[in-house]
């Protein structure tokens, strides 16, 4: 029999196997590590490259007795729910209530919107844009040239495609996808 740190608890595979330390960390030190493989840590860490059918492994591991794996599982399987499968497995699974706060505490990230220039530059609260188009601002007789830089950028918490910004001293909520980063 093969002691955990020799097989990965999500997938059961034995190898290139390291330790995931759960974020965020120092969260809850009660929290460890999960032994995951190559392959379940590069998915992980890559939304973007995961592959739904390496995932029906969760099946299986959703039942370990161990607190932190069924987190990690929790969360993966609720990165995948829109494939179907995995919310039915979601709403099988069960954690305590702050197993399932901490679960929930590591999707922030995630779920936030993600605001990007038209080139896909990602844009934070106090950059400095340039417009790529000539914008007229409704509600006023205003129109914002192209080339105009907007310093100060304030992003729209609850809308990834709009920012606030200041154009000859009015603030108006201009599109992501007419400005690229400066």
């Amino acid at each position: 029999m093969s002691s955990n740190l020799e097989r990965c608890e999500l997938c059961q595979s034995e190898t290139a196997i390291s330790v995931y330390e759960l974020p965020p960390h120092g969260h809850n030190s009660s929290y460890r590590g999960v032994c995951v493989c190559e392959n379940c840590l590069s998915q992980i860490e890559n939304p973007d490259l995961m592959d739904i059918n390496h995932w029906r492994c969760l099946n299986d591991s959703m039942w370990s007795e161990k607190e932190e794996v069924k987190i990690l599982v929790w969360r993966i399987l609720h990165r995948l729910k829109g494939e179907g499968w995995p919310q039915d497995l979601l709403d099988m699974m069960y954690l305590n209530e702050s197993s399932l706060a901490f679960a929930q505490s590591g999707l922030d990230d995630e779920t936030k919107p993600k605001h990007q220039d038209t080139n896909g530059n990602l844009l934070s609260n106090g950059d400095q844009v340039t417009l790529i188009k000539d914008l007229d601002v409704k509600g006023s007789s205003l129109t914002a040239k192209r080339g105009t830089v907007v310093k100060k950028i304030t992003l729209v918490e609850d809308n990834p495609e709009q920012i606030e910004g200041k154009i000859d001293g009015q603030l108006i909520v201009i599109l992501t996808k007419f400005v690229k980063k400066s």
